[in-house]
């Protein structure tokens, strides 16, 4: 039996959102190959591992995409998680994972993303965020959506300010990024902060601004 929501294709424009597969190894080896100083700062490490940029080409292979594959999409089958690539053009161009999927009375998760540099600018994250968090609040059945970012990475700040994501607080050494634990600052929406949903509301602020 599937979890509520799962599986899932979103989209809109050229942006489509939907489930990772095994396919998209060789795509995601090489656009994470060629970024590693774009995504870099940004990625969790166990506490006290080497720096990320000295050892990137190591975590950058087809065997570590098929076991972060399998293992994401299993914890999407049972309702932990949601993983997801961003996809332009048919390929691969970023990854989106609703992940810490929690039930009951918190009914919260909280979500991560990164996106190839070269398509950077273009509105393709807020859009493929956007769809996520309608799909989470919708079909999925949350009620919060938190994302939490280093105060150094003012580009997902801004970003996720131009969403109506709301600036919560600072987490003192959250998660360990690039081998140390690192402060966070969270941002939530939940569904009462967008009863008419977020892609229509990004949507607008865009044709606002055109």
């Amino acid at each position: 039996m599937s979890a509520p929501g799962w599986p899932a294709v979103l989209r809109h424009g050229d942006v489509v959102v939907r489930p990772m597969r095994l396919r998209d190894a060789g795509a995601w080896v090489e656009v994470r190959s060629r970024n590693a100083d774009w995504l870099a700062p940004w990625e969790a490490t166990r506490p006290g591992a080497p720096s990320v940029r000295e050892t990137w080409n190591e975590h950058q292979t087809f065997s570590v995409y098929s076991q972060m594959m399998h293992r994401l999409r299993a914890q999407s089958r049972a309702g932990a998680a949601l993983a997801f690539v961003i996809a332009i053009d048919g390929r691969l161009a970023g990854q989106l994972t609703v992940s810490t999927i929690v039930r009951g009375a918190f009914n919260s998760a909280q979500v991560g993303y990164w996106l190839d540099g070269a398509r950077a600018g273009r509105g393709i994250t807020p859009t493929a965020l956007a769809l996520v968090t309608d799909h989470c609040f919708g079909p999925v059945g949350l009620h919060r959506l938190e994302a939490n970012v280093r105060p150094e990475n003012a580009a997902s700040r801004r970003m996720l300010t131009k969403l109506g994501f709301r600036e919560e607080g600072l987490h003192r050494r959250f998660l360990a990024i690039d081998g140390e634990y690192r402060d966070h600052i969270c941002f939530a929406l939940t569904t009462e902060d967008v009863p008419d949903g977020l892609l229509a509301r990004w949507s607008r602020a865009r044709s606002a601004h055109s």
